[in-house]
């Protein structure tokens, strides 16, 4: 099974490869964002497009391939006028993300390409901004019940293991892990971290400061296989990295965004690029990351520069 290679070599201390943005690169080739949804809908009439930039990832490089779900749970796609489609639209990405590995393998049957279903803690967002539209909050049961139906709907549409993507806010993020974790499936947990004005790193959330130790002591003892810093700035995954090893000991995983958001669209301005990029990862390695690659914004060349990174570590 492909989950059970990766990590047989994650427990040999090799370096795996995860792949880059999936909802950006939709952008950038041209699929249209949701307003309301970002880039969850996009899947429904992309599907063919959505399989091509899974392929190009893996070809690049990729152990980990990713789904498009992250902004798909029913909180984002109810006020998108989707409420009837949650589960079509999440069926859709996952079988595009499996349809590109059974291509994958058809022309090297020994590349074992793991495919994680993301599930964030997601909520709406305010028109051209990244920050949660606070007067739209779910309730606590709101948030478990669609956490639990995107969490199941992943598992039956075949994905390996659950990516639980951009944990930052500490009421969420437990409701989050709860859905995950119910599922049976491998579990890996990605925070999500900024700077503050005083210059510490702490949690992303834009609407108060909250240390990154608040979200690194939420991840359990036991049924999380990875955890890791993704959709940050590459300049602050280091410091992320040492903060959450003080509260778990597997293995580590960091890909960086690069641009910025502004509902519904990704900015690419100032995109690191492949070549700094490559030194970032070299660090993070030094820092206990085994699993290197993507986020918003970065592409099949940042990931073709986290394929050359791993080589060279790993031979």
């Amino acid at each position: 099974m492909s989950y059970q290679d990766v990590k047989r070599r994650l427990d040999a201390g090799e370096i795996v490869v995860i792949d880059g943005g999936t909802g950006t690169e939709l952008q950038r080739r041209g699929a249209q964002m949701d307003p309301s949804a970002w880039c969850g809908p996009a899947s429904l009439d992309n599907s063919e497009l959505l399989t091509q930039v899974h392929l190009d990832y893996i070809n690049a490089g990729a152990d980990v391939i990713t789904a498009n779900t992250f902004a798909s749970s029913r909180l984002m796609l109810t006020p998108a006028g989707y409420a009837d489609r949650v589960e079509e639209i999440n069926r859709v990405a996952v079988e595009a993300a499996l349809r590109a590995r059974d291509l994958a393998t058809l022309t090297s049957p020994g590349r074992k390409i793991a495919v994680a279903g993301s599930l964030s803690h997601m909520v709406p967002v305010a028109a051209g901004t990244a920050k949660v539209d606070q007067d739209r909050l779910p309730s606590s049961d709101e948030l478990a019940n669609a956490f639990g139906e995107l969490a199941n709907i992943l598992k039956d549409s075949g994905v390996d293991h659950i990516m639980l993507e951009m944990m930052y806010e500490p009421n969420r993020v437990p409701i989050a892990l709860n859905a995950a974790i119910a599922t049976g499936l491998p579990v890996w947990f990605g925070m999500s971290a900024r700077r503050a004005t005083d210059g510490r790193v702490i949690s992303f959330d834009q609407h108060q400061e909250i240390e990154l130790g608040e979200i690194t002591k939420l991840i359990p003892k036991s049924g999380v296989d990875v955890a890791g810093v993704m959709h940050t700035g590459a300049e602050l995954i280091s410091d992320s990295l040492d903060a959450l090893r003080k509260d778990f000991a597997g293995p580590l995983s960091a890909y960086p965004d690069s641009g910025f958001f502004e509902m519904p669209d990704w900015r690419f301005v100032d995109v690191i690029s492949p070549e700094r990029l490559e030194t970032f990862y070299t660090e993070w390695i030094s820092h206990g990351a085994q699993l290197i690659g993507g986020c918003c914004g970065l592409t099949v060349d940042h990931i073709s520069a986290a394929t050359r990174t791993q080589t060279a570590r790993n031979h």
